[in-house]
C-alpha cells in the first residue's frame, strides 16, 4: 500500500511540499507498533514495544523504563547443523556509548570486544533462557541485546535485559517454553526496591537479580552484606511478584501481535528409544555398582570408561558409525538414572558421602614467599592457589563503560587452566566462564574488605585452579580469605563458600539437596547453587537450574543446608588461620596518608612535575595527590621502607607548613654569599641570613663561620609583607657576650 502511494506520486511528478508531507505522514502512520505497559507499585512504568524496529528478525522488542531503552532481537535457524549434540544458543549484550551521549575512551572510538559488565549481563540472560528450550531443540539461536539509550536515573540495564530477551522470544514463532523474566531487587534502608536506579544500587546492602517464570524460580544471583537466609527468600519473593506482571505483559503483547500465532515446527534432534533402552539394559547394573561403591574421580572415571568400552564392543563397526551418538546419549541417560536412584533411594553419592556432607579439607598459608599473601584451599579433588599483591590507588582497576564507571581498589581474577581437569586443550584468552566465576568470588569477599581513608591500598587476588572436581569458584572464595588474612588485611570476618546440588525426580516429586557437589553431580544433577558468607550471613549467591523451575520448598532447603556447610568449612579454615595477621609482610608496601591545604598541590608537583618526580626518586616512594575539594587535598605516600616514607612526609609537610615570625628553625645552608647565606628552613622555603645576623661579633668573611650543607639553628625575624621574603638571624639565638 505504501509502495503504491509512493509510485503514484512519482509518476505524477508530484513535487509540491504538501504532497511530500502527506506521503511522509502516510508512511509514518502505517508503522503500527504494539505496546504493552507494566505499572510497578512504586510508580515506575516499563513499556515493551514491538513492530517498529528490526522487523526482519524472528522477534524484536524495545523495552523502556525512564530514559533507558534496550533493543532485543532473536533469530533461530530452520536447519540443524550436522553433528550438533547440544543447544547452540548465543546471547550477546552490547552497550552503545552514544546511548549516554559519550565517546569510548582511548584511541579507538568504535565499540570493540565486550567489557566484563557486558559479559556478565550476557551470562545472566543466557542462564535464564537456556532451561526453557526443549531438550531436542538443536537449532542455532541468537539473542542480541543492545543498550540504545541510557538514563542513570532509571532502572539499570541488567534489571531489564532478561525481560527484553524473553519478550523478543514471546512475539516470535520460535518454540520457547517461556515466558520468563528477570527483575533486580535492592534493599535500601530496610526497604526492597524492584528495578532500582544506579544510585539506589550503590546505597543498597542487598543487590540481587532473580529470574523466574509465572510459577518457578529459574536463576538467582546477587551480593549482600551478611544477609540472613530469610532476608534472601523475602527478596526473591518480592522480585517474583513483579516478574509475574512482566510475564503476563509478554503474553498480552504476543496476543496483540497475533492472537492465533502458533510456534513453528522444527527439526528435532534424532532420538532412538530402542538404542536407549538396550544401552540402559546393558549398563544400568554396572553403572549402579560404581555409583554405589563410592570412589575417587580418577577411579570412577576409569570404571565408567570400561563399562562404556565394553558396551561399544557389543556393536559392529558399522553400527558404531551409524548409532554412535545414540549410544553415547543412552549411556549418559543410564548414568543419570543410576546416580539419581542411589541418591534418592539410598542416600549414597558417587564418592560415598552423605547428602549433607562436605569433602575433606586442608589449607595452607604463606606458601609463596614473593607475594604479599597467599593461600591454598583444597577440598576433595578441587584445589585453589591464591596469590595476593598490595598496591596504591594507582593500581585500582578502572571500569569506564556506558552504565558502569568505577574504580575498584579490590579485585579478583580467576584462572581455570586445562590441566586442572586432566585435559590438554588450547588456551585462548580469558573465557566468559572465568570472568563469571571470578566476579562471583569477588562479590563474595567484597563485603568484608576494609575501605575508606583508613585503608588507602589496592588489593589484587589471583585464584589459580590447580585441580577441579566441582566448586572451584567457591574454593577461590575460601583460598582468597586465607590469602587476605595471611597478608594482614584486616577483613571484618572470614568468608567461605559452598556449592549445592540437586537430584530431582519430576514424576514422584522426590528430591535430595547435595552439599559440596562434585563435577559429575553438577553434570548429571539438576541444580548448581553457590552460596558464600561469614558465620553471620550470606555475602553472595549464584543459582542455576537445569529443569524448568525450582519451588520455594527446595530453595529454602538448599539455603539452610548451605548454611550448615558454610559454617563447617569456616571451622576447618580456622584450624590454619583464624584471624588476619597483625602486620603486613616485611616486603609489602606501606602507605601513609594525611591531608594538606589544596593550595599547596602545585608547589608539591612543581613545574612540569619536577618536584614530585625528584622526591619520589630520592625517597623511593610513590606519592599520590587527590583534590577532595577547594580547601582540602589528600596525600598518600607508599614505599617499601620506613626511612624513605618518613623523608617524603617530612619534605611534603615542610612544603605545606607556613613559617611564622618569631619561631626557631633548624635549617640547611644552601648557598654562601659575600653578604650572608641562603638557609632552607623548611623544604622549599629559604631565607637570607645576613652577614650581620650571623654572630654578635663582626664577621668579615661568611665562609669563616658557615659552610654549604651545614645545619644551623636560626630564628625567623620577620616576613616581608610585600615580597614574602624571610629575614633570618642566628645571633638572636646566641647569648650576647658581656662587655669587658
Amino acid at each position: 500500500m505504501i509502495c503504491l502511494e509512493v509510485d503514484r506520486l512519482i509518476n505524477e511528478k508530484a513535487t509540491d511540499k504538501f504532497s511530500i508531507f502527506a506521503t511522509n505522514k502516510i508512511i509514518q502512520m502505517s508503522i503500527q507498533a504494539k505496546i504493552q505497559t507494566i505499572e510497578l507499585a512504586d510508580g515506575k512504568t516499563i513499556t515493551i514495544e514491538t513492530g517498529k524496529l528490526a522487523k526482519q528478525a524472528d522477534g524484536a522488542v524495545v523495552v523502556k523504563q525512564g530514559g533507558t531503552m534496550i533493543l532485543a532481537t532473536v533469530v533461530s535457524s530452520t536447519q540443524m547443523r550436522e553433528g550438533v549434540d547440544f543447544f547452540p544458543l548465543s546471547v550477546d549484550y552490547k552497550e552503545k556509548y552514544t546511548a549516554a551521549g559519550k565517546f569510548a575512551g582511548g584511541y579507538l572510538k568504535r565499540e570493540a570486544r565486550p567489557s566484563e559488565t557486558e559479559i556478565l549481563i550476557c551470562r545472566l540472560v543466557d542462564r535464564a533462557l537456556r532451561p526453557l528450550f526443549a531438550s531436542d531443540y538443536r537449532l542455532d539461536t541468537q539473542v542480541m541485546l543492545q543498550l540504545i539509550s541510557y538514563d542513570e536515573n532509571a532502572s539499570t540495564p541488567e534489571g531489564l535485559a532478561g525481560l527484553a530477551a524473553s519478550a523478543a522470544l514471546a512475539v516470535s514463532d520460535i518454540p520457547f517454553q517461556g515466558p520468563v523474566s528477570e527483575a533486580q531487587v535492592a534493599r535500601v534502608d530496610s526497604k526492597f526496591i524492584v528495578n532500582p536506579t544506579k544510585a539506589e544500587v550503590e546505597a543498597a546492602d542487598m543487590d540481587m537479580i532473580i529470574a523466574a517464570t509465572m510459577e518457578n524460580i529459574m536463576m538467582v544471583e546477587g551480593e549482600m552484606s551478611e544477609a540472613s537466609e530469610e532476608d534472601m527468600i523475602e527478596a526473591i519473593k518480592v522480585a517474583h511478584e513483579v516478574i509475574k506482571l512482566q510475564c503476563q505483559a509478554q503474553i498480552d503483547l504476543a496476543a496483540q501481535v497475533d492472537p492465533t500465532q502458533v510456534k513453528r515446527d522444527y527439526v528435532k534432534a534424532d532420538v532412538n528409544e530402542e538404542v536407549y533402552a538396550s544401552v540402559k539394559k546393558a549398563t544400568y547394573d554396572k553403572i549402579y555398582a560404581i555409583a554405589a561403591k563410592g570412589s575417587s574421580k580418577k577411579e570412577r572415571t576409569a570404571a565408567f570408561d570400561v563399562v562404556y568400552q565394553d558396551l561399544l564392543a557389543t556393536y559392529s563397526e558399522e553400527d558404531q558409525a551409524a548409532l554412535g551418538a545414540f549410544i553415547s546419549t543412552g549411556f549418559k541417560k543410564s548414568q543419570k538414572v543410576s546416580v539419581s536412584y542411589c541418591v534418592l533411594n539410598e542416600g549414597t553419592r558417587l564418592d560415598g558421602r552423605g547428602t549433607d556432607k562436605s569433602r575433606p579439607i586442608w589449607c595452607e598459608v604463606d606458601y609463596l614467599p614473593g607475594t604479599h599473601g597467599s593461600g591454598i584451599f583444597t577440598r576433595g579433588e578441587t584445589q585453589a592457589l591464591t596469590s595476593l599483591a598490595i598496591g596504591t590507588k594507582l593500581d585500582a582497576q578502572k571500569a569506564d563503560g556506558v552504565s558502569v564507571q568505577r574504580e575498584d581498589q579490590f579485585y579478583l581474577h580467576y584462572n581455570f587452566p586445562p590441566f586442572s581437569t586432566g585435559e590438554a586443550r588450547p588456551v585462548r584468552g580469558t573465557s566468559r566462564r572465568e570472568i563469571g566465576h571470578g566476579n562471583l568470588a569477588w562479590r563474595g569477599l567484597k563485603p568484608v574488605m576494609p575501605s575508606g581513608d583508613d585503608f588507602p591500598y589496592t588489593v589484587r587476588i589471583i585464584s589459580d585452579i590447580l585441580e577441579s572436581n566441582g566448586s572451584s569458584s567457591m574454593a577461590s572464595v575460601c583460598a582468597g580469605t586465607l590469602a587476605l588474612m595471611d597478608a594482614g588485611i584486616q577483613i571484618t570476618k572470614p568468608v567461605s563458600g559452598i556449592a549445592m546440588g540437586l537430584i530431582y525426580d519430576q514424576e514422584s516429586g522426590k528430591y535430595a539437596v547435595l552439599s559440596d557437589i562434585l563435577g559429575d553431580e553438577d553434570h548429571l544433577g539438576d541444580m548448581d547453587f553457590k552460596v558464600t558468607g561469614t558465620k553471620d550471613g550470606i555475602t553472595a549467591t549464584q543459582m542455576d537450574i537445569k529443569i524448568d523451575g525450582l519451588s520455594y520448598e527446595v530453595l529454602v532447603a538448599a539455603l539452610f543446608q548451605a548454611k550448615e556447610g558454610r559454617l563447617h568449612i569456616l571451622g576447618e579454615m580456622a584450624k590454619t588461620i583464624a584471624t588476619p595477621n597483625e602486620e603486613f609482610k616485611a616486603h609489602a608496601p606501606r602507605i601513609i596518608g594525611f591531608t594538606i591545604p589544596t593550595e599547596f598541590m602545585g608547589a608539591i608537583i612543581g613545574p612540569g612535575g619536577k618536584v614530585i618526580q625528584e622526591l619520589q626518586k630520592d625517597t623511593e616512594t610513590t606519592i599520590i595527590l587527590e583534590e577532595r575539594d577547594s580547601k582540602v587535598a589528600s596525600v598518600s605516600i607508599a614505599g617499601n621502607n620506613k626511612e624513605g616514607i618518613d623523608a617524603a612526609v617530612a619534605k611534603i609537610k615542610g612544603i605545606t607548613t607556613l613559617p611564622e615570625a618569631g619561631e626557631t628553625y633548624k635549617g640547611k645552608v644552601k648557598v654562601i654569599l659575600d653578604f650572608g647565606a641562603i638557609v632552607e628552613i623548611l623544604p622549599g622555603k629559604e631565607g637570607l641570613l645576613h652577614i650581620s645576623e650571623i654572630d654578635h661579633k663582626r664577621v668579615a668573611n661568611v665562609k669563616d663561620e658557615l659552610e654549604e650543607g651545614q645545619m644551623v639553628e636560626v630564628k625567623l625575624l620577620e616576613i616581608d609583607k610585600r615580597s614574602g621574603k624571610f629575614k633570618l638571624s642566628r645571633k638572636a639565638l646566641i647569648p650576647k657576650p658581656e662587655r669587658a
